[in-house]
């Protein structure tokens, strides 16, 4: 099943995607659906970020090629760092360059949705806290992240975390390919099968310290290939079995 959340005119929904269609469901996207008989076609709507998590939970360093390329080894536990909420845009938004940095990099990766609140979850029953799955991109002002011993400001501008364009909840995450592409030229391609920790080790070990809640985000991190972008950029994360996240990257407007 792919849910999406849209945009029709001035009402915003979830909706359940077939074919070139959407069904809009009644409420949220966490319970057994409810289809509430509105139909729309997917050319009609405008496919914002499928959820709207109140925290994105990342894992750095989670692919041994990207820690490798990084050249600063790689941790034996999840490393991990938040990214807020307001860094959420959806497919075909803009992700803004801010004025203050020199180098912004995408980073193509694998979203985990979380679809009940929990704690201390079991690695072996991840699967029963999990909405589903969508491609995220982890941009990063780099020389920002590097300037300083937290990740939290160089990864937690506004528009800094791209989702969708829906989540697909009909796969199994351990092994997919990955890509993502700047300006239609592959830079990242791997498979979620080299995650040096897998989703349901992730999901057991962030629950260990925090609650999860219903819509919240895990990136799992990226694999080798991470680059910068430019302004008028356009850049695509792909992955299989669920589809491609595009934006492009536009200039900070400053305000006065």
């Amino acid at each position: 099943m792919r849910i999406c959340r849209a945009k029709h005119k001035n009402e915003v929904f979830y909706g359940v995607i077939e074919g070139d269609s959407v069904l809009r469901i009644a409420g949220g996207p966490f319970d057994k659906p409810e289809y509430e008989g509105s139909i729309y076609s997917l050319s009609d709507v405008r496919l914002l970020a499928p959820c709207e998590p109140s925290k994105i939970v990342a894992v750095g360093k989670n692919y041994s090629a990207h820690a490798a390329e990084m050249n600063e080894g790689q941790p034996e536990e999840p490393l991990l760092f938040i990214k807020p909420g307001t860094s959420v845009i959806g497919s075909g938004d803009t992700v803004i360059y801010p004025a203050i940095s020199k180098r912004v990099d995408y980073e193509g990766e694998l979203g985990i949705v979380i679809g009940k609140k929990c704690r201390y979850v079991k690695e072996k029953e991840f699967a029963s806290v999990v909405l589903g799955y969508t491609c995220l991109n982890d941009v990063t002002a780099r020389d920002i992240q590097k300037s300083v011993s937290q990740w939290t400001r160089g990864k937690g501008f506004d528009t800094f975390c791209p989702l969708g364009p829906w989540i697909e909840t009909d796969i199994e995450p351990g092994r997919l390919n990955i890509e993502t592409r700047l300006n239609k030229e592959t830079r990242q391609s791997s498979n979620t099968s080299y995650m040096t920790h897998s989703p349901g080790k992730l999901i057991a070990y962030i629950s260990r310290t925090m609650t999860l809640l219903p819509g919240d985000v895990i990136a799992t991190g990226t694999p080798e290939g991470i680059g910068p972008m430019q302004i008028g950029d356009i850049v695509e994360v792909e992955i299989e079995g669920i589809g491609t996240l595009v934006n492009k990257i536009t200039s900070e407007i400053m305000p006065g």
